[in-house]
């Protein structure tokens, strides 16, 4: 078993490596602004025909455009969803939503969280699923690619004030990366059985004689850009479990991939555009370490089992409770780590079934942020972020003034960091307390106890980290859970990307110093080690007595 464990980590780090390495190349080229072959003619035309002006910007008007284009987002699928009813394509003749579940899944699909208080099959038409939901899964994919753009550029350039342009970046990155990578992805699952049709809800009659209902609908299209953009979410209410979504092994492992690939090749991209391989290795080193221990504690804990359900006979190597039958305990809690290592949320296993110890690891990777490799553009901002609070905490060790590739950071930056950092905790915290003191969030938990707690901590955690997934048993489809995890869905996105983009704005102006003697090297395994630190570091003194109410608890009644 253990064998077969890292064995299954390794090959899909191995393939994850090979495949976003060119896909990091071609990122690099759009970060610097360096033409691809043959597309400069077309961006010519479309720059024209669209009125885009295409002198640079500032960090404020590069923010603003990303705001504009995100609330205008918001409230035009908050209508959609309000009046879907009124709508085309809807052949089950489904209701509109009521306000707060439109107003939930508006701000859940516009950050990139894809959290869902609803079942899609039995909720949402086609026309809101293709035009609402799936239009906003490359929109909110490209809103985080353009921020780390941004960043990236802040720490290349120097003694200038902008950062690039906003629409010309976001139109870039959905045409040229986006949308191909994800038209290849969705024929691959169409080639291996995923749905893909307009076609109504088709009657059948099992072998047993019961009438039942068989859903239809254009799901491949909107699988592909949901693990590929990090968006996570289902067309179904089963998620990626369901064999209309993920028919195959084969499909399960690509849909892992995906989730990975653009966060990856994004850390090669960073390498390349500053000049230095060495910096973009370094990060993938510190993600990938986390990753495979996390993994592995997954595992571990899963095939340990229940100790109560051992006690009854049952045999610890098969400890399916919860895990996707098609694909076994370790293929499960991979999947399970991944989709809460990056800001996606997709989810083949009921994490709310796992083992205590085996559900706090994805609850606790969502709560650091989401910067093992993280989501599309956030993972790596995330991570940066946590970089500049290392080389800040190494230059108090070593007494001089912090510096990052040649950029010094000074009180501006560091005040940023601080905020951007203790964003999502400072929401995770209080909502959880805010939900555990009233009774309108109380009865919205299925169980009592520290696995109760569970549930509401991890889907504010899940919410705030805008990953979406959910541990299950938490009723979420009331005015208040609709509400709460609204606010912490949008504030946990532009609460950080808003100091994430005032820092950039501060770096690209500044000189760039060249190293001496004294600065501190920012890669080899001094440095790896010193950056897992800082991660592992602010992610205890965070969420360690949240966590030891609830799972540590639960683990430990039950030995």
């Amino acid at each position: 078993m253990v064998a077969s464990g890292f064995l299954l980590i390794a090959s899909f780090l191995l393939v994850l490596f090979v495949v976003a390495r060119p896909l990091g190349s071609g990122l690099a080229k759009l970060i610097n602004n360096t033409p691809l072959p043959g597309v400069s003619s077309i961006e010519g035309v479309l720059w024209r025909s669209l009125g885009i002006p295409t002198e640079e910007m500032n960090w404020q008007r590069y923010l603003l455009a990303l705001l504009m284009l995100n609330l205008l987002g918001l409230a035009v699928l908050f209508l959609m969803l309000l009046g879907q009813n009124l709508l085309p394509f809807n052949p089950q003749q489904l209701p509109g939503l009521s306000w707060h579940l439109a107003l939930n899944t508006a701000v859940s699909f516009v950050t990139n969280t894809n959290w869902q208080s609803y079942s899609g099959e039995t909720t949402l038409s086609y026309f809101s699923q293709m035009v609402g939901l799936t239009v906003q899964n490359f929109l909110s994919a490209a809103t985080g690619i353009a921020v780390i753009f941004a960043l990236i550029r802040a720490f290349v350039r120097q003694n200038i004030s902008t950062l690039g342009n906003a629409w010309m970046d976001l139109v870039r990155i959905t045409l040229w990366i986006l949308l191909p990578v994800s038209l290849l992805i969705a024929l691959f699952f169409v080639q291996q059985g995923v749905l893909q049709n307009l076609s109504p809800y088709q009657p059948f009659v099992t072998l047993e004689g019961a009438k039942q209902i068989l859903p239809m609908g254009p799901v491949a299209s909107q699988e592909a850009i949901k693990v590929l953009g990090t968006n996570g979410g289902g067309f179904f209410n089963a998620n990626s479990s369901h064999p209309f979504e993920n028919p195959t092994a084969l499909t399960n492992m690509v849909q892992m991939l995906a989730i990975f690939l653009i966060p990856t090749a994004l850390c090669f991209a960073f390498g390349d555009a500053v000049g230095d391989r060495r910096q973009g290795r370094t990060l993938l080193w510190a993600m990938s370490l986390i990753f495979v221990v996390c993994v592995a504690m997954v595992m571990w804990a899963e095939v340990q089992g229940n100790p109560h359900l051992l006690s009854l006979g049952a045999d610890s190597s098969i400890n399916m409770e919860g895990k996707e039958s098609r694909f076994g305990v370790l293929v499960s809690s991979l999947f399970a780590v991944v989709t809460t290592a990056a800001s996606c949320g997709a989810v083949v296993a009921m994490h709310d079934s796992f083992t205590a110890l085996g559900g706090m690891v994805p609850m606790w990777l969502m709560q650091i942020g989401e910067v093992v490799f993280g989501g599309v553009g956030s993972g790596l901002y995330g991570m940066l972020l946590f970089v500049l609070l290392a080389v800040f905490i190494a230059g108090l060790m070593i007494g001089r003034t912090p510096e990052y590739l040649g950029k010094k950071i000074d009180v501006r930056e560091m005040k940023m960091t601080a905020l951007a950092i203790l964003v999502t905790p400072a929401l995770v915290l209080l909502g959880t307390a805010l939900a555990m003191m009233t009774d309108a969030g109380r009865s919205g938990m299925l169980n009592p106890g520290p696995h109760g707690f569970s549930e509401v901590l991890y889907a504010v955690s899940s919410a705030a980290n805008n990953n979406g997934s959910a541990f299950a048993g938490l009723s979420a489809n009331s005015p208040f859970w609709n509400c709460l995890l609204a606010f912490c869905m949008f504030v946990g996105r532009f609460g950080v990307i808003i100091p994430v983009m005032a820092i950039a704005g501060s770096l690209v102006s500044k000189k760039i110093q060249p190293a001496s003697p004294g600065t501190l090297p920012t890669h080899g395994a001094l440095f790896v080690g010193l950056l897992i630190g800082t991660v592992l570091l602010v992610g205890a003194l965070t969420f360690i007595p949240a966590l030891a109410l609830g799972p540590v608890a639960e683990h430990l009644s039950l030995r």
